[in-house]
């Protein structure tokens, strides 16, 4: 069982200068003194103190070590949100792109394209249907459609240079 007098007797007398380093590494006080109080709950459990002529020695690489492993565990998951945050930015802008290109299509079509054009536009890319199932449904020959369709595509490509 560890002496907790002896413990309580370690911290009183290197807490300062141990929470002194961990500042002094870490820019932080809070994550300062979860370093210190980490190295005091793992004494406390491993249930082995070192010796009082090597406990600053000890207490103080432990500090060192516990510092550089939280800067390095900082360090991966800020790199890893900027690759992240990179990667979803362009990723948005792309879209955005393309969504505000999609409307400016929709808008010309709604405005310059006259019937039939403009109805078999929409039930192409709106509706999504096949162009035999437009022929159908508009009573139209299939060859006729495809022409429509066609004049409706060239028109957007010129007009946007698609």
């Amino acid at each position: 069982m560890i002496d907790k007098k002896r413990l309580h007797g370690l911290f009183s007398h290197h807490y300062s200068e141990m929470i002194h380093l961990a500042r002094t590494l870490l820019y932080d006080d809070s994550e300062a003194e979860d370093v210190v109080q980490d190295i005091f709950v793992r004494l406390m459990e491993g249930n082995i103190l070192p010796t009082d002529d090597k406990a600053r020695a000890y207490l103080l690489t432990a500090v060192r070590n516990s510092c550089i492993n939280r800067i390095r565990q900082k360090t991966l998951a800020e790199k890893v949100r900027e690759l992240y945050s990179q990667d979803t930015a362009s990723d948005w802008q792309q879209i955005e792109q393309r969504m505000s290109t999609i409307e400016a299509v929709c808008d010309y079509a709604e405005t310059h394209l006259e019937e039939p054009h403009l109805t078999i536009f929409r039930l192409r890319f709106q509706e999504d249907l096949m162009l035999k199932d437009i022929a159908s449904r508009l009573d139209m020959n299939l060859k006729t459609v495809y022409k429509y369709l066609s004049q409706s595509i060239k028109s957007i490509q010129e007009q946007f240079r698609l």
